[in-house]
């Protein structure tokens, strides 16, 4: 299965005008914003856990990175809030539930499978830095390699800047709007660009949260056999 598999094009996807597609594990629903291959699968993907949902103990042998939307996510690891950024790396294990229910941004199959690095953050209680080169835009880190930067935004209302997006670039907006290439994409709109692409955004009326990721697209391989 391809969805939006061609990493050389530009694509926008508003995740909230997805139709909410059944998983395998009953109470758990996903809208698909890119994926190369079928159940196992190099995949970006917006999950909902229904109140009370769960997963059986599995492992994650192409790594899984997340970010909390809204509600709690839950595991023997702990309880994370909206807000919450978590990277469990090739080879690990959990069992994801959530009492309460829990929309999450999930990404599989995308880390260097040697990577053995659990992150996880609660982004409400992260500083940010102000960032010398761009006016009114507010960085967090969460993560950085030599593949990739991952990080969350605050732009001022207004703010228009470049983003550095030469071995390309995922955005999801988490709050607030962006204007990219003439387009509006407003909350839970998420943007990917190709390797090398002019990217320059402007933040909307009301600022905008975003979580960046770049520099991965080079390393960009779905899972053997699918």
């Amino acid at each position: 299965m391809k969805i939006n598999g061609d990493f050389s094009k530009r694509v926008v996807e508003f995740s909230d005008d997805i139709p909410w597609v059944a998983s395998p594990m009953k109470g758990v629903e996903r809208r698909p914003l890119d994926r190369l291959g079928e159940e196992v699968a190099r995949a970006t993907t917006v999950v909902r856990f229904a109140p009370g949902s769960h997963f059986s103990e599995h492992v994650h042998t192409g790594g899984e990175e997340f970010f909390v939307l809204a509600g709690v996510f839950q595991d023997e690891h702990g309880d994370f809030p909206a807000g919450s950024y978590i990277r469990n790396p090739p080879e690990s294990k959990h069992t994801p539930a959530s009492e309460p229910g829990c929309t999450i941004l999930v990404k599989l199959w995308q880390f260097d499978l040697a990577d053995r690095t659990h992150v996880r953050v609660d982004t409400n209680k992260l500083g940010r830095v102000n960032d010398a080169q761009r006016q009114g835009v507010a960085v967090s880190p969460l993560f950085q390699d030599e593949r990739e930067n991952v990080r969350m935004e605050r732009w001022q209302a207004g703010a228009s800047h470049p983003v550095e997006a030469e071995g390309g670039a995922e955005i999801f907006v988490l709050e607030g709007s962006i204007t990219e290439a003439g387009e509006q994409l407003p909350k839970h709109a998420w943007l990917r660009v190709p390797i090398g692409y002019d990217l320059n955004i402007t933040a909307g009326e009301n600022g905008a949260k975003l979580w960046i990721k770049s520099g991965h697209l080079p390393f960009v391989t779905a899972p053997h056999g699918a």
